[in-house]
Order: C-alpha cells, then structure tokens, then sequence
C-alpha cells in the first residue's frame, strides 16, 4: 500500500492524509471483486499499517474523551446499526449516503454509528479505520456511540482479536489492546433535537431522575454485567406481560411496551432508535411506531439472508430507510 506512506505532521496535513485513506478504502469492493476473481476462500483485507491505525486510534480517543456519555445531537443524520466486521456492506452504505464534506450545506451528511462496529465479520480493522477518519475529519458531523462489542472481554471472543493477530502478529495483541482503549471511550448514547433518544441496546431497568443521570457512570471500563451502562448496551424490548424480564442472552434485561411509554413519557421522547438485534427487513418498529431496531449488516455473517438498513432523519424529524440486499456470492 505504497499510496499512503508519507507521514504527516500538523492537523491540516493529517486531516488531508486521512481523507484521502478514506477515498482509497472506498475503492474495496472493486479491488475485492478482481481479488477474488484469483482466491476464492481467503478474505480479501487492505493492508492498513500498523502505526496508522494506532496513531489514528490515539488521535481520536482525544475526541471522544472530550464527549460525554450522553451526547445532545441536532437532526438530520444516517443513523448505522451493527456493521460487525462487514466493511464491504459499509462501503455500499456510504455509497449511497455519501461521505461528509464539513461543509454546512442544505445537503449536509451528518452520521450517527450506534455500536457493534467490531466482531463477526472479517474487516473490524477497515471498519474502524473509517469511522476513525471520518471522525477525525468531521468530528461534528460523525458520532460514533458504544455498543456491547466494543468491550475487550466480548471482542475477545467474536473475532476482532483473532483478526487483530492474523494482521499484525506479533503486535496483533497490543494492537487490539490498543484500539480497545479507545473504543472503551466511546460515548454511550445521544438524543436528536431532545426528542429521539438512541443507544445501541434498548432502555435501562433503574430508575433515571433524568437522560443526564448518564452523565454519572463512568464509561471506561469493560461493559458489567448488570446497571445502567449494561442494559443501555444489551437489553432487548420484547411483547411480555411483566415490564422486565431476565434476557435469553444471559445479560441484561428486555423491557415490554409499558416500561418503554414509561421511559419515553417521563422524558419526553418521541422514539427511541436501537440496534443489537439482527431484522429480516434491517429496520424493525416495536410498539407502535415508538421504537425502532435498525441493523445495518446484510446477510449477517454470510447466512442470514437478511437486508441491512441505515435509518435517515431529516431536519423535520421525519425517518425513512436506506436498504441494502444482501450480495449474491
């Protein structure tokens, strides 16, 4: 990978170096496409060089270290659910929405990543490079928020690890360790112009005087296993009688339509986006149209056959849906 070795120096000479990396990841699925015209079972990876990714990693840990946990956004954005690892499908996406420019025009692109951007898939790496640089290059128009996986203890086991050390070796497990710094200070949720509130996994079992209590936990740390930061991260809304029920994932809760009114009521929400769960459609709408699951990895690890969606939200707080078919391999 020749084309980005010269090393740069100031923010403006970072700045234009990353954003010409993220044109060159672009251009995957074409290099894919001749790549496995000659190898059929190998995934085809850009070889993204080691004290990029982690020089990239520590610049934008600054940033999210400055964001709280619960950010205040204001409309319109592309909202991603789980991406998991599946940079050609991401590539696809952004495609179609486009890339943001910082430029603050009618047609502005403003993207709001809600969690799950690691495991499963063969490409955390790419995806990661390109969230990073989009953030660093538009870090008002790009929020990356947490989700379960972005923890060490669980993308230690669901392939980031694994594919950290094929990649980099010997410096594969610093590496990951590395990057898990980072992703440990993700923000944890946001609201769109006070009315939409979104978090990667649904609403949480205590009690919140109000969305600001957030505020209070810290975030750097590995996801636990019960409170706020873990139902925000893992639970699930499901159709039961009792408001809150133990989850089959073994963690968290799922939280029935009562629970949810009751959350949206007391702070005064109009929807509550989520991901986490993976959606034949890619979009899901639970109770009425008062929640909705957006997942955003077609044919989710290469068998489901589902699509994949990114939710759009005008100015006006209105929501449509870009879909993704799964490819035909």
């Amino acid at each position: 990978n020749n084309k980005m070795s010269a090393k740069p120096t100031t923010y403006a000479s970072y700045k234009t170096y990353y954003e010409k990396l993220i044109k060159y990841l672009m251009t995957y699925n074409e290099k894919h496409q001749k790549f496995r015209e000659q190898n059929k079972n190998i995934p085809f990876r850009f070889d993204i060089p080691k004290n990029t990714i982690t020089t990239l990693s520590g610049q934008v840990r600054e940033l999210f270290k400055k964001e709280s946990n619960l950010l205040r956004l204001t409309a319109p954005f592309f909202i991603f659910g789980d991406i998991h690892g599946q940079f050609s499908d991401l590539v696809r996406f952004l495609e179609m929405t486009g890339v943001p420019t910082g430029k603050n025009t009618q047609n502005v692109k403003r993207f709001i990543f809600n969690g799950d951007i690691v495991d499963r898939g063969n490409c955390s790496v790419e995806c990661l490079t390109m969230l990073f640089c989009l953030k660093f290059c538009f870090p008002n128009d790009v929020f990356i928020l947490r989700g379960n996986h972005e923890c060490s203890q669980i993308n230690k086991l669901y392939g980031f690890h694994t594919e950290c050390v094929e990649r980099y070796q010997g410096d594969g497990n610093q590496i990951w360790k590395e990057l898990n710094t980072t992703l440990h200070l993700l923000p944890i949720c946001c609201t769109i112009n006070n009315d939409i509130f979104c978090t990667h996994g649904g609403i949480p079992k205590d009690t919140l005087s109000s969305l600001d209590d957030i505020n209070k936990i810290n975030r750097n740390m590995n996801i636990p296993d019960s409170g706020l930061l873990c139902d925000l991260t893992w639970s699930d809304p499901k159709t039961h009688k009792e408001k809150w029920m133990d989850n089959d994932r073994g963690i968290s809760h799922t939280f029935n339509q009562t629970a949810l009114n009751q959350f949206m009521r007391k702070h005064k929400l109009s929807l509550v986006c989520r991901a986490h769960q993976m959606v034949n459609e890619g979009y899901k709408f639970f109770a009425g149209n008062k929640l909705v699951t957006v997942f955003s990895a077609p044919n989710y690890c290469g068998s489901m056959g589902n699509n994949g969606a990114v939710m759009v939200i005008n100015r006006n707080l209105e929501g449509s849906f870009i879909i993704l078919k799964p490819v035909k391999k």
